[in-house]
């Protein structure tokens, strides 16, 4: 495997050698700072984890385990092949292993939680499968927020799931919620939140009351008067099923105006590429054209929560553990804080992109005592993607996300709930919930710290892809994008130069970041393949956020398009803060 063959036409071959994993010489260096005769001692990796990686508790028992791990027959140390090793494997990784270490005892509207749309879709908004399966996947890797729209079956006589006035396949409501009871604890034990958008007759939403209950039984959420006043915590919470929804639209009615959408929305699907287009620039606000826009929440639903309750079946009414609606009187009324209620409020993204021009401190406000959520527009027939940082940087706690898609928008999203033991619940920056001083994003404020990252090498494409895959002719030519995703002063992207013709590429650049809100940045790092002729390929990715970011050389492994870890592909970086 020394050398690897390319054929060329018929009659011609190239042939390329194979380079050896070695470390740079920076590595090579440091290695030498603390090591004595070739060999780095327990002593000297013990003061290699303090002094470099910044593991200030880091003891000679946790160098020992170091040691043992690489393997090496050197008991008493390890030399500079096993050193690149460790720092290079899955024992170095580059976020910290805490756990769940955020204050749970908060009220649910003090969280980010992740959150899905549409999330029985198997695909696109129009004509894809309604299944269980997707909303199993969202339950294991973690989304604490599964939405059903739910519809009477063709028979009037019982309840499905689906995507009302599209051409989606239905599937049974009592399906959906056997899996979630099934799997919703699998990832994290901290609650599920069912948000149901309901186009049901009274009778049905009594045999949706039934189902529920039955179901769920025990673990399933039973609010008391408290619960309207303030939110409970998650802590409080734990392993329990909570239904959240709003007085529904008469179906019948709802489906006349979905079948009157403007069916020249129908050819503006968005046109992102495999990975997605660049996220949104956020730097210049502007104000959403959401003139034909159809809203599953849509403004002209703005009844009153409590005066609609009435209309619902009284077993439907009981299960209801986060009322959700819009007063009459647009975005004022909406955004009014009701010292003695709390709500939820629904916005689809082309909505909220408006208001936070014309209300973005009233939405700061509302979201510290009521929760928000944030849907994609409805001409995101392909299941794409928004910017979710303009919901978190306003205090949105449910960006709800079309977990299905892929893209880059969502790649943001899988690493905001990396953060506190991927348990789907993140605390929010205490500047979002100061009841003294209202958070403006647009702002620009002092740097409160530098995030400085040197890109040393990449290495494990030779092993998850064809040789082929990403050049018919030679091996590949890669280069890495690395930046930030934040409020606007901080978001920014930068690239390593091109690597020609190398399956183990050695970039050994370095570069800075100037953070002003490093609680709500995330560190964006992207591998491609350089191609003059067509499209660059996908090599990997990863988005960590900076707020659990570990200092000190990382292995930082990187994940596909659709998210998926690589069994071999990683990056090995250093960061500091400075």
């Amino acid at each position: 495997m020394s050398k690897q063959t390319y054929r060329v036409c018929f009659c011609f071959q190239r042939r390329f050698r194979l380079a050896v994993s070695e470390a740079p010489e920076d590595i090579k260096k440091l290695f030498e700072q603390y090591s004595e005769n070739g060999i780095m001692t327990i002593d000297g990796l013990q003061r290699f984890l303090v002094e470099v990686q910044k593991e200030d508790k880091a003891t000679r028992e946790d160098a020992q385990k170091i040691i043992d791990s690489v393997k090496h027959f050197h008991r008493k140390g390890v030399n500079l092949e096993a050193f690149f090793k460790y720092l290079f494997g899955d024992i170095n990784p580059p976020l910290a292993s805490l756990g769940v270490h955020h204050d749970m005892s908060a009220p649910l509207s003090h969280y980010f939680i992740y959150t899905g749309h549409n999330s029985y879709l198997t695909g696109n908004q129009l004509s894809s499968e309604c299944s269980d399966v997707p909303i199993i996947n969202a339950l294991k890797r973690g989304v604490r927020v599964i939405e059903l729209d739910i519809w009477p079956n063709s028979t009037k006589d019982d309840v499905d799931v689906l995507h009302g006035g599209t051409l989606t396949t239905p599937v049974e409501l009592i399906k959906c919620l056997r899996s979630i009871k099934e799997y919703a604890f699998v990832a994290s034990e901290y609650p599920v939140v069912i948000t149901l958008e309901d186009h049901l007759t009274p009778k049905l939403q009594a045999k949706v009351a039934e189902m529920v209950t039955q179901t769920f039984g025990e673990i399933l959420f039973s609010p008391g008067p408290e619960c309207f006043k303030e939110f409970p915590c998650p802590e409080s919470l734990k392993r329990r099923i909570i239904i959240s929804t709003k007085p529904p639209k008469e179906y019948l009615e709802a489906k006349e105006v979905k079948d009157k959408e403007d069916d020249s929305q129908r050819g503006k699907a968005s046109d992102e590429e495999a990975w997605g287009n660049e996220v949104p620039d956020l730097k210049g606000s502007h104000v959403a054209n959401y003139k034909n826009d159809f809203d599953e929440e849509d403004e002209e639903d703005t009844d009153d929560g409590e005066k609609s309750q009435h209309s619902l079946a009284p077993e439907y009414k009981h299960l209801i553990g986060i009322l959700a609606g819009k007063p009459k009187g647009g975005l004022d009324a909406w955004l009014r804080v009701d010292p003695d209620k709390v709500t939820r409020l629904s916005m689809s993204e082309q909505k909220f992109e408006k208001a936070v021009v014309t209300h973005g401190k009233q939405i700061v406000r509302f979201t510290r005592q009521n929760v928000l959520r944030v849907y994609p527009k409805s001409t995101r027939f392909d299941s794409s993607n928004y910017n979710p940082l303009i919901g978190w940087m306003h205090g949105v706690q449910m960006v709800a996300f079309n977990m299905q898609g892929h893209g880059r928008s969502l790649w943001l999203m899988h690493g905001m709930f990396k953060a506190n033991g991927g348990c789907g619940y993140v605390k929010k920056p205490d500047f979002l919930l100061n009841s003294m001083e209202v958070f403006d994003p647009k702002i620009k404020l002092p740097v409160k710290t530098t995030l400085k990252v040197t890109v040393y090498m990449g290495e494990g494409w030779y092993y998850d892809f064809h040789h082929t895959h990403f050049d018919a002719y030679s091996p590949p030519d890669f280069y890495t994008r690395v930046g930030i995703a934040g409020v606007p002063a901080d978001s920014v992207m930068k690239k390593t130069k091109i690597l020609e013709d190398n399956w183990l590429p050695s970039w050994n650049e370095v570069f800075e970041f100037p953070l002003t809100v490093p609680e709500l940045a995330l560190l964006r790092i992207e591998v491609h393949e350089y191609d003059m002729s067509e499209k660059d390929d996908f090599g990997g990715q990863t988005c960590l956020p900076i707020s659990e970011l570990r200092s000190g050389i990382r292995a930082v492994p990187l994940y596909s398009r659709k998210g998926e870890k690589y069994n071999s592909v990683k990056l090995l970086m250093h960061f500091e803060f400075i």
